[in-house]
């Protein structure tokens, strides 16, 4: 690998910067100045204008999606999730999965497409967990329904999902609650609760498989993942089944 794609790769700028940078000693190599941006990278501390990049093959953030940015790596129009990662990334990140444009919650974003085939694989049935405030008063007989499978539309039966009632407010006609999906269709939970003849108002996603959002971080923010969840959540995503 180029030392100016290394450089990219990680984030450090676009190519055309960084081939500057080399040009005027910007570029370091083990403490050495790099003199072409063509030369390979054989390992080594890598310093970018005095900042260190190091290598890593894959990296993963967990994000709290706010209403209003879509699930997209760019768009000229719109706010994306990567937008809002404002740190120095690797330019090969995407959000795994789409949440809805005024869905908030839990969003992965990573760079790792094995992890993210094997979370959204049909075949897989991952778990993801919303929070939901709907329109009408979900009763026992509707829970009954999600829970033997739902029959959506004439092109759409849901798998079984599981609704724990949170709080029902009669007199404004709303149920809060939490619903367990292991498939996501497009606008799945909206076109279900419709089914019924309820329109969800508010939804955010708390679960992916074991990952769960972190309560400490606001709308908009992110962080790493720790090494735990991403082994938890590797190992859990391979225990699902093989393809």
């Amino acid at each position: 690998m180029r030392i100016d794609k290394y450089l990219t790769d990680m984030g450090a700028g676009t190519r055309t910067e960084i081939k500057k940078a080399v040009r005027k000693g910007q570029v370091t190599v083990n403490g050495r100045v790099v003199s072409d941006p063509g030369l390979p990278y054989e390992g080594g501390i890598v310093f970018f204008k005095g900042t260190p990049f190091l290598y890593e093959p894959f990296a993963y953030y967990m994000l709290n999606k706010p209403s209003g940015v879509i699930s997209a790596t760019e768009d000229r129009r719109q706010k994306t999730v990567l937008d809002l990662i404002d740190e120095p990334k690797r330019r090969d990140l995407f959000p795994v999965g789409r949440l809805d444009r005024d869905t908030e919650g839990l969003l992965l974003v990573t760079n790792d497409g094995d992890l993210a085939h094997r979370l959204l694989s049909p075949k897989k049935h991952v778990d993801k967990t919303y929070f939901a405030r709907v329109r009408g008063l979900v009763a026992a007989e509707h829970r009954k329904a999600f829970a033997e499978g739902l029959s959506v539309d004439e092109s759409f039966t849901a798998m079984p999902s599981e609704i724990q009632l949170l709080r029902t407010e009669e007199n404004e006609n709303q149920t809060e609650l939490t619903i367990t999906i292991r498939e996501g269709k497009y606008h799945q939970i909206k076109r279900m609760f419709a089914s019924i003849g309820m329109e969800v108002l508010y939804l955010k996603r708390l679960r992916m498989g074991p990952l769960v959002l972190d309560p400490s971080l606001p709308p908009g923010s992110y962080r790493r993942l720790t090494e735990e969840e991403i082994r938890q959540l590797k190992k859990a995503n391979f225990e699902k089944g093989q393809d």
